[in-house]
């Protein structure tokens, strides 16, 4: 069950020829991380590892370590705020978080399904994502979300699709594939997305069909960041 409060569990993993170090650290009370990046909750487990802040075992095994499928890091029961140049931008829920950092083009995985919510500056969501899993390549910028992706934006509009691309960089939001939104008096369907980052400014390529949306159509269901569907698709 994921927890309600920033907290994980943390496993730091380090290959040598033969050797297979790992070292976990179990959060047990929720701490405050608001104002700290990822990054620096990584710091923090390395220090934890090195000072003993955890058991840390070695085992000779008969492996061969490869920096694209192994990972470097795996996190699990996350549930965290992180901040982009000091300023609170996301929260992120996932019930596992695999990091591949010795891989040459550096990436986490998020077999287990996510959930993000992204904020303004005033720390007002502009809107929440959830993908049944995800890839976040983190030289790029860039994070591919897959199966049953669902968006909802500020004002309510509902966007659902199998795959979508968010480029942070580019503050680009985008799809190649069918596209469905829900609108508050009408669904639009398609093939081909674009959005601005804040999925206020957005089109699609090539349109399907427009719907009506009945008046006396049922109150949405109230969003659960905690229903997360497991799924482990092959990396795109």
């Amino acid at each position: 069950m994921i927890c309600r409060h920033p907290c994980a569990v943390i496993e730091l993993v380090e290959m040598k020829a033969g050797i297979h170090n790992t070292c976990e650290i179990r959060l047990k009370e929720p701490f405050n991380i608001q104002s700290w990046s990822i990054t620096t909750v990584i710091a923090m487990a390395v220090l934890f590892a090195l000072f003993g802040g955890c058991s840390k075992k070695a085992e000779s095994v008969d492996f061969a370590f490869s920096p694209e499928t192994n990972y470097t890091m795996r996190a699990t029961e996350v549930s965290t705020l992180i901040s982009d140049s000091g300023v609170t931008r996301y929260r992120l829920i996932t019930d596992e978080w695999l990091a591949f950092e010795k891989a040459s083009n550096p990436y986490w995985y998020f077999p287990s399904g996510i959930y993000v919510e992204k904020f303004d500056s005033t720390f007002q969501a502009e809107w929440h994502v959830r993908a049944d899993t995800a890839y976040n390549y983190t030289n790029k910028g860039e994070w591919v979300l897959l199966k049953n992706v669902k968006i909802t934006n500020l004002q309510g509009e509902k966007f659902d699709s199998e795959k979508i691309i968010w480029n942070q960089k580019d503050q680009r939001i985008h799809s190649d594939e069918f596209i469905r939104i829900e609108q508050r008096d009408k669904i639009i369907t398609g093939y081909g997305f674009e959005s601005n980052q804040e999925m206020t400014n957005y089109r699609i390529f090539n349109p399907q069909g427009i719907f009506p949306v009945p008046d006396n159509r049922p109150a949405p269901a109230q969003t659960d960041s905690s229903s997360i569907i497991p799924e482990t698709p092959a990396q795109p």
